[in-house]
């Protein structure tokens, strides 16, 4: 039942971040920054795909998936179809990922140490899920800040 829960709400959630980025008035605003606001809309869905693309992706279902996190926050410009594209396809390894997932590793340590110690997967994969829904709030108020004005 948990992980039928938890892989709808990493999808709804996930749809969320998608209907945000669609959402920006100009595509170009997705890239904004100012004074109080660190990190662009567009950076943080980036940081979202390479997040979930690596500890899912990679720790679940052994993808290949090579993050280049500094990228996550350098990268300017990137078309919205793109981050768009690069979202459906996180949602299908998120979602494959999880399905796959037994009982037994379900109760097992999460096969990634991400804090310098084993975790529990239940544990993680609520972080994960915590984490998404933290900076899908950040992307919200990115656009509704910043997004209002002509640049």
């Amino acid at each position: 039942m948990l992980l039928h829960n938890l892989n709808k709400l990493f999808i709804r959630d996930l749809n969320r971040v998608k209907n945000e980025i669609e959402a920006y008035q100009e595509e170009s605003n997705l890239w904004l920054i100012d004074q109080a606001i660190k990190n662009s809309g567009g950076n943080l869905c980036l940081h979202l795909i390479g997040n979930l693309n690596t500890f899912i992706g990679v720790g679940l279902s052994k993808t290949d998936y090579i993050r280049k996190r500094d990228l996550e926050f350098s990268s300017k410009g990137i078309p919205r179809a793109e981050l768009i594209a690069q979202l459906e396809e996180t949602m299908v390894v998120v979602e494959a990922s999880l399905t796959n997932l037994s009982p037994d590793q379900l109760s097992a340590n999460f096969p990634i140490e991400i804090w310098d110690k084993p975790t529990e997967m239940e544990f993680t994969l609520l972080h994960l899920l915590t984490h998404l829904n933290y900076h899908l709030g950040q992307i919200n108020y990115h656009r509704r800040m910043l997004d209002k004005f002509p640049h």
